[in-house]
């Protein structure tokens, strides 16, 4: 099994935090166990940690990580958008603090079956639950070209998403498109030649656009913050690290409207939705790696981290 990633900003991610001894934290994305290291040796001896993953690999890593740590911590297989019925389960009804750390790891990137990225020939998959049936291989070979097209454009920001997708349907009516080499070639052809020379590879949008999609992520990220903002205790702290602009503009806003609570009309004199203000915004702009993090972790580079704390 190829290795997770270093955990990004983790110092950063115990101070937004604000762990405590004894405290009760989640991590919504164990991965490798990095940041749940951190934070139970912050809340030793009675803290309790849980670490929710979809990806198996991700929890076995993680518990031969943290074995040491016994019964202060619970792994548990499952998405974090359903942490309240996950803590519900383990009749959990506050926390402390809860973390997610977003995106794809570096153990997905480079395991060779498990189709995450283009630089590597393997199977069309992207699921980071592997019990998931609804594959990248089953979007690309039954999406219309609308549906295609959307994907591409509002998941992946691509500029050229029109043209990839018209190419897709194109070479899956000869033949199903079934590993990343073939899908990063029909992308790589279907782009101008300009877009070829770029330090980004063409297929980095698409690929980033179809895994999103597969995963249902931004929808999960939304719910998550929901669900999650229901379970902190008062002055109990939600971190987020977000490594593109669409999931990090969900967090500010989502953020954001917690801490409005009002979602009446600004002109309406008197407030009838009764909505009160559930989180403090802690990070009024993310706070990001430094520049020797970013040199010994390029991977780093693209982070940010946003806090707010439970009214």
């Amino acid at each position: 099994m190829s290795c997770f990633h270093e955990p990004v900003m983790c110092g950063e991610v115990l101070e937004s935090l604000a762990c405590r001894p004894g405290g009760v934290y989640v991590d919504g994305t164990v991965g490798g166990g990095g940041h749940a290291q951190a934070i139970l040796e912050r809340i030793a001896p009675d803290g309790l940690l849980i670490g929710i993953d979809r990806d198996r690999d991700a929890l076995t890593a993680s518990e031969r990580r943290l074995q040491s740590f016994g019964r202060q911590k619970i792994l548990v297989k499952g998405n974090f958008a359903r942490i309240g019925q996950l803590l519900a389960d383990l009749h959990i009804e506050k926390v402390d603090g809860i973390l997610l750390d977003l995106g794809v790891s570096s153990h997905q990137l480079d395991a060779g079956d498990r189709g995450f990225s283009f630089a590597l020939d393997a199977p069309l998959d992207m699921r980071m639950d592997q019990d998931s049936r609804f594959s990248a291989c089953d979007l690309v070979n039954q999406c219309s070209e609308h549906e295609l097209r959307k994907i591409i454009k509002d998941y992946g920001e691509e500029p050229m998403a029109g043209r990839i997708a018209r190419a897709i349907l194109t070479k899956r009516a000869a033949v199903p498109i079934r590993t990343t080499k073939e899908l990063a070639d029909i992308v790589r052809r279907a782009v101008p030649a300009a877009c070829r020379r770029r330090r980004i590879h063409p297929a980095t949008r698409t690929f980033q656009a179809i895994r999103i999609a597969v995963n249902d992520e931004l929808s999960n990220l939304r719910a998550a913050i929901s669900n999650g903002a229901e379970l902190l205790r008062p002055g109990g702290r939600f971190s987020i690290i977000s490594f593109h602009s669409l999931e990090d503009r969900i967090v500010k806003e989502a953020f954001r409207a917690a801490e409005k609570g009002c979602t009446c009309p600004p002109d309406l004199p008197v407030c009838h939705c009764k909505e009160e203000s559930k989180l403090k915004v802690i990070t009024k702009r993310p706070v990001r790696p430094g520049a020797d993090e970013i040199d010994s972790n390029p991977r780093a580079r693209s982070a940010r981290l946003r806090t707010a704390e439970r009214r």
